[in-house]
């Protein structure tokens, strides 16, 4: 046998026999590294704010309540979707509450000059997905960088809102529309958007791990130029996953009009940052090649029952999102500790003890800042 052939791999055991082949024995993760995984922290961050904020109020647990406030989030969650596309693949897309605004005031724009709602709501996805294929063409054919690309069309997009509709807005809609963004599932308490989220958050999921196009995106965020020569159709996968994004958020335009029973020009306006917050807290590598789906929806369920849980204690939006921006923090420098320790390599040099002692300090800042920002209204 070549000396090729007996070098043994570093993740595997061998064991020579007598015929000369080689038994080849998976060796499996350690316990320990199974639930240092992002999204079972994840996991056992939600169950601490439903067990803090359950203890605070006694209206949090209430199920009408949580279902009634997971309807705030469903639009985010609509847009996040095919942000974890692009982002896993080591783009970024600013412009979709943009892309989120303009498709909602053509829809709206139409619907106020005489065009049927349906119509107007299917010309807007059209809309949607041809503002998106445009930002997949700059990016995968032109060759411009994403954030370059999507930051223009970021003012673009919103300024074409402004363009249909000025500064009034469309309104009264017909009940069967806003039926997307208001009704109810069999006479439950569960939004319709929901379950589209979930049906959609399934599809995604599985197109992402179960797929020939979800490997494509992995590998593409490892290295686009090893892929290049590989024969992978990057230039095809970037198209297609910013088309999906521009369709997603004309989606998410109209169940949020649908649920507003309105549409302005400045509808979602920043809402970009909130959508890729959420994917990034997820667990999904800001520069591409890892992530899951379950983490991304994970995360959005956090969001959601922080910010829920903190209204209920009339904490200031402002405030809400200084401790969303201090947990997106913690997301990053918490993987990087729990990586290091379930590969066993964490020694206590100057960096590791830097880091560690940085995700403390901010958890610690994290704990407080929640607390203080509560005092007002316990003194009032």
């Amino acid at each position: 046998m070549s000396e090729q052939g007996t070098r043994q791999s570093p993740s595997i055991d061998t064991e020579p026999v007598a015929n000369s082949t080689i038994s080849v024995k998976p060796t499996h993760r350690p316990l320990l590294s199974r639930f240092m995984r992002w999204e079972w922290l994840l996991v056992l961050l939600i169950l601490l704010v439903i067990l803090v904020f359950s203890r605070l109020s006694p209206y949090f647990l209430n199920t009408s309540n949580l279902f009634r406030t997971s309807s705030d989030f469903m639009e985010m969650g609509l847009m996040m979707l095919p942000m974890v596309f692009i982002i896993i693949s080591g783009n970024i897309d600013l412009s979709v509450a943009s892309m989120l605004g303009m498709t909602a005031s053509f829809m709206g724009f139409l619907f106020i000059h005489g065009v049927n709602i349906w119509l107007a709501a299917g010309a807007a996805l059209l809309l949607g997905a041809t503002g998106g294929l445009l930002n997949g063409f700059l990016v995968a054919r032109v060759r411009l960088p994403a954030l370059v690309v999507t930051l223009g069309t970021y003012a673009f997009f919103r300024g074409i809102a402004y363009v249909l509709l000025g500064d009034q807005a469309a309104r009264g809609y017909p009940s069967s529309f806003t039926f997307i963004g208001q009704g109810k599932v069999f006479g439950t308490p569960m939004p319709f958007s929901m379950v589209l989220f979930i049906v959609l958050a399934i599809v995604f999921g599985l197109v992402l791990h179960k797929t020939v196009f979800g490997r494509y995106l992995y590998s593409i965020g490892n290295n686009e130029d090893a892929c290049l020569y590989s024969g992978v159709p990057v230039a095809r996968v970037k198209i297609i996953i910013f088309t999906l994004s521009g369709l997603m958020a004309a989606l998410a335009g109209i169940v949020m009009a649908s649920r507003f029973g309105s549409t302005r020009p400045d509808i979602a306006t920043g809402m970009e940052l909130s959508v890729i917050t959420a994917t990034v807290l997820g667990g999904i590598d800001i520069f591409g090649g890892s992530g899951t789906m379950i983490g991304a929806v994970l995360s959005l369920v956090l969001i959601g029952l922080m910010r829920f849980g903190m209204g209920l204690m009339s904490i200031q939006g402002q405030v809400q999102s200084i401790a969303i921006g201090l947990l997106l923090v913690l997301s990053i420098l918490i993987p990087h500790v729990a990586r290091t320790i379930s590969s066993g390599g964490l020694s206590m040099n100057r960096r590791n003890v830097a880091t560690i002692g940085i995700a403390v300090a901010i958890a610690v800042v994290f704990v407080w800042f929640f607390f203080w920002s509560r005092a007002p209204v316990l003194l009032s």
